[in-house]
């Protein structure tokens, strides 16, 4: 078949099917499997699907309420040239900014990634860093109306479910990596992260979490991932936020997450969920490792290699990310044939 005169090209990479990568596979959402994920290839992109840079074809949009501030919000996805990267962009302002997703631009705080430009502020972006780098989407301008993220569901199942709806395309333009050449590890013996050099070019991500002592409904909990399109969207996008009663308890205390309900993120009691299921019986540490897949992302390029968290958030995976760039050097995908 002639390649040029095929105008739309589409792979099922995402989505559905078997996983004989994943290590480990637990309790299964009692949805229906998600469909597959089509990426529509321009006729005179000379590029392999693997090789090539993506973004989506139309706009989509995901409205909901920040969990900290309870005010409502509207984020609104774009299209993006190639080279563009993930851009956050604050309309709401008189004079909209532009916020690069990257580390240089993250700002400490507490639970969560936020990050900064010019005085403009974008807050919680973990959960929407995790589904465009889950989708393989390179470069995407994320519009919003207030400064804090929808919560949703606590999860980036929604944020998933607007970008496939949106389509992924493929652009004329080679995917930039940060390949992992050794070891690096950041941490001490009770939190600690460490990325590895990946056997086959893919990005392994293995996460151990504890709270034995905490939360006995929690208990310690340790699964393992090769993400890719089809792993992330099935099981880990699903995958939510949680935190024990008495946080949630002294959030409120402090005015946060006055609109939150028990439906809205996973909150533990001595029993387990209160007012609510568990999608997996391992959700909480499928949840960590969705935060890393956001967290790596704040490279600004794709991260091959394997990566190995015991008790990490936020902050120590960041500093990770700060210290690959430091030490590594970012690529071009080598060229195949298409």
């Amino acid at each position: 078949m002639d390649r040029r005169a095929s105008a739309r090209r589409r792979r099922n990479k995402a989505c559905q099917g078997s996983d004989r990568n994943n290590v480990r596979r637990t309790a299964r959402l009692s949805s229906s499997p998600f469909p597959p994920l089509p990426i529509t290839r321009p006729a005179n992109c000379p590029l392999s699907l693997t090789t090539c840079q993506h973004t989506i074809e139309t706009i989509a949009s995901v409205k909901g309420f920040g969990y900290w501030s309870g005010i409502d919000v509207c984020v609104e996805f774009r299209p993006a040239e190639p080279d563009t990267g993930i851009i956050f962009v604050r309309r709401d302002l008189e004079a909209p900014v532009r916020i690069p997703a990257t580390v240089q631009y993250r700002v400490q705080a507490p639970r969560r990634t936020n990050l900064s430009n010019h005085g403009a502020t974008v807050e919680m972006v973990e959960h929407i860093m995790a589904a465009l780098a889950g989708l393989e989407i390179d470069n995407c301008e994320v519009w919003i109306d207030q400064s804090e993220m929808p919560g949703c569901d606590g999860s980036s199942l929604k944020f998933v479910d607007a970008l496939k709806g949106a389509g992924v395309v493929a652009q004329d333009a080679l995917r930039k990596q940060l390949i992992i050449r050794e070891i690096t590890r950041l941490g001490d013996s009770d939190y600690w992260i460490e990325a590895r050099p990946s056997p086959n070019g893919s990005t392994k991500i293995r996460y151990r979490m504890d709270y034995a002592d905490s939360c006995a409904a929690i208990g310690r909990q340790t699964a393992e991932f090769v993400v890719d399109p089809e792993v992330f969207c099935r099981e880990l996008a699903p995958s939510r936020t949680f935190m024990l009663e008495e946080e949630a308890n002294w959030l409120l205390s402090q005015g946060f997450g006055t609109r939150v309900q028990h439906r809205d993120v996973l909150v533990f009691g001595e029993n387990g969920p209160i007012d609510n299921e568990l999608r997996f019986d391992d959700e909480c540490v499928r949840h960590k490792i969705l935060d890393i897949v956001g967290d790596l992302a704040l490279a600004g390029c794709h991260v091959v290699g394997e990566f190995i968290a015991h008790r990490s958030g936020h902050r120590l995976n960041a500093d990770l990310v700060k210290v690959l760039l430091n030490e590594g050097t970012v690529v071009e995908t080598r060229r195949l044939s298409a």
